[in-house]
């Protein structure tokens, strides 16, 4: 049911283009996941999702186990029908919210205790409970729960999180018993290189057929990511897929495919939606700005998507202003759509052995005009 295959690498990088095939259909990488948090893409139909070419969605452990609960999903078929996606799906295990909702839980060597951030009852989540709510929940992939540390954060209290997130890992592996999901490590250690290294190292010992990369992108500067992604691909196993979590800036995808990334997921597209911002070739264009009122254009006129085609940046604006529900749509739809095309384009220019000059003449025009917000 499952497989990983690398069908084309670049001589330059490490970037590769591969196929990694799950129960419910074959995903090319590098692939992007919009982030599916309560069981939707947020503002997003599945159908919309299709016609964008969205391959994978994510979907979050910790706030289905609130709200309505695993065995919820679990009577209704599993996730993929309780939501009516029929492509891929993974999950992560709760570890992000360990450091998301810092101020509403408690960690133990045993797991995290929770502070349900909707009715303030109280939840404890463990490596097993986390690998028993993905296994009821039902998605192609799962995360083992980790602890992900916050930026900036002393070598000894990163040290701790390595040493319990790989101990996590074991029991994990131990209780995961469904043949129909892959379960993925992830990688703990801030920007601290040994870290990483023995964290992956751990990690590679217990063996897993999937490696994430968790702990970036947490307010660490842009360089730091890199230089760690780089350590990343030093260690993990070059011919299993490598899963960047959290990361979805167009900037941050290039230069993680040249380190050999080949899954990410990110809020970014439809967060940025929701604030009136949509991303062009060029940038980030901020919807609000008085110079969009009169401004006829598409968002992006080297864009093909359904907003492109059939809306104006004036009209846009206007919806933006007015509050209408109707603008996250569209944004939503266009910024996914943005992203997935991306995404395309790296897995062509890979195949065609020219990523390096693909992703220099992105940035060019991509940086050197980017727009506030």
């Amino acid at each position: 049911m499952f497989a990983f295959d690398i069908r084309h690498r670049c001589p330059r990088t490490s970037a590769r283009g591969g196929v990694l095939t799950t129960p419910h259909g074959a995903v090319e990488t590098p692939v992007f996941m919009p982030v599916g948090t309560q069981a939707t893409v947020k503002t997003l139909t599945p159908d919309e999702l299709y016609e964008i070419g969205v391959q994978m969605v994510l979907a979050n452990t910790y706030h289905l186990h609130l709200r309505p609960g695993a065995d919820i999903v679990a009577r209704a078929g599993g996730l993929h029908s309780f939501m009516n996606f029929r492509r891929g799906l993974l999950t992560d295990s709760g570890g992000y919210q360990v450091f998301s909702l810092a101020g509403l839980r408690k960690i133990t060597e045993d797991g995290v205790w929770f502070t349900s951030h909707i009715d303030g009852s109280r939840h404890f989540l463990g490596p097993e409970g986390a690998v028993q709510v993905q296994e009821a929940l039902g998605a192609d992939i799962i995360m083992c729960f980790d602890e992900c540390p916050p930026y900036p954060c002393s070598e000894e209290a990163v040290s701790e999180a390595v040493r319990r997130t790989s101990a996590w890992a074991e029991r994990c592996r131990a209780a995961h018993t469904r043949e129909d999901q892959w379960l993925f490590g992830i990688v703990q250690g801030g920007v601290y290189e040994e870290l990483r290294r023995r964290s992956a190292r751990a990690l590679k010992e217990v063996g897993f057929p999937g490696y994430a990369i968790g702990g970036l992108s947490v307010g660490e500067p842009k360089q730091d990511m890199y230089r760690i992604l780089r350590v990343m691909d030093e260690e993990l196993p070059a011919e299993r897929p490598r899963y960047l979590m959290g990361v979805g800036a167009p900037e941050d995808l290039l230069e993680a495919v040249a380190c050999g990334i080949d899954m990410f997921d990110c809020v970014l597209p439809t967060r940025l939606a929701r604030h009136g911002t949509a991303y062009t070739r060029r940038g980030r264009l901020v919807l609000r700005n008085a110079d969009c009122r009169e401004d006829f254009r598409p968002i992006d006129p080297d864009c093909t998507c359904y907003v492109c085609r059939h809306y104006t940046r004036a009209y846009l604006r206007h919806l933006v202003k007015a509050g209408e529900i109707l603008a996250l749509r569209l944004l939503s739809f266009h910024n996914v759509y943005f992203l997935t095309r991306l995404m395309e384009n790296i897995r062509g220019a890979i195949a065609r052995g020219n990523f390096p000059e693909f992703r220099r003449a992105f940035l060019e025009t991509y940086q050197d005009q980017r727009g506030p917000g």
